[in-house]
């Protein structure tokens, strides 16, 4: 049976989508069946595995119960990767999840039917601590919370760790923190060192090793449609998140077949920084 990882933070910017598509995909080269869930309005999740989800079933569609889960994943372009399409409907679904019974749980229990399908899943949370962001804590084994490395890198995380507690209490007693996620590094910068120690020192065994540079590459990637890996392979962002996942498995990652495709000549959306 499958963990559910949640890639949660009220604040948007700071590399949670980035690292979903990226930690999905190497769980995937690492021959992990692993399914990419994005909970996001904005699917960027989603158009950044290149899935075009026109006429496709999504995530609102299953929250609402409209239709099943089992009917809503589709395989990506990439080796073991699976993904739960968004779409912009679920802008407007929190205000509908009001009225139906067990909104908090409605994530959790589709999660649930296809669980034992797939080694791991991974979450994309929206930038918010409304109620869908709930049902990913709720659906959620362990949460992976990036924060950048910026002057208010822990602000609003009390917050989060808060809702975390609540839930934990409520909902979802097993609900645990895998590990805080230094994100978009500049390590030329005394502030960004001062970021690191503050965190580490704050968060102690639960910051990862790993740290997630700022990198042109990753940046662009999303725009062509790629996990990092599919785009540029050697650049130190790719490097990063690779070793991510390996402290996230605890082993190596063996990638015999470095997998790669004719990279396409025009991005599928502007470049997100």
């Amino acid at each position: 049976m499958g963990d559910v990882i949640g890639i949660c933070n009220q604040k948007g910017g700071i590399g949670k989508t980035t690292t979903a598509i990226n930690v999905s995909s190497y769980l995937g080269l690492s021959n992990r069946k692993t399914l990419l869930v994005d909970m996001d309005p904005q699917g960027n999740a989603t158009s950044g595995v290149g899935f075009n989800s026109e006429g496709k079933h999504s995530t609102y569609e299953v929250i609402m119960g409209n239709v099943s889960i089992k009917d809503s994943v589709y395989p990506t372009s990439w080796p073991q990767l699976y993904i739960l399409p968004s779409h912009i409907a679920l802008t407007g679904g929190e205000i509908e999840l009001v009225d139906i019974k067990n909104r908090e749980l409605r994530l959790k229990e589709e999660i649930d039917k296809i669980k034992e399908e797939f080694a791991y899943i991974i979450v994309d949370a929206p930038p918010s601590l409304g109620l869908f962001t709930v049902n990913v804590l709720t659906a959620s084994d362990k949460l992976i919370i990036p924060i950048q490395s910026e002057y208010y890198a822990l602000e609003g995380v009390s917050n989060l760790l808060h809702t975390i507690e609540l839930i934990k209490e409520r909902l979802n007693p097993f609900l645990d923190i895998e590990g805080v996620l230094l994100t978009m590094v500049d390590f030329r910068t005394r502030l960004a060192l001062q970021v690191i120690e503050e965190v580490r020192r704050f968060f102690k065994e639960k910051t990862f090793n790993t740290i997630i540079p700022r990198n042109v590459k990753l940046a662009e990637a999303p725009s062509f449609g790629k996990p990092i890996h599919f785009y540029e392979p050697a650049c130190i962002g790719a490097k990063a998140y690779l070793n991510l996942t390996q402290e996230i498995l605890k082993e190596k990652i063996e990638i015999d077949n470095i997998y790669n495709q004719e990279l396409s000549q025009e991005p599928i959306l502007e470049v997100q920084q």
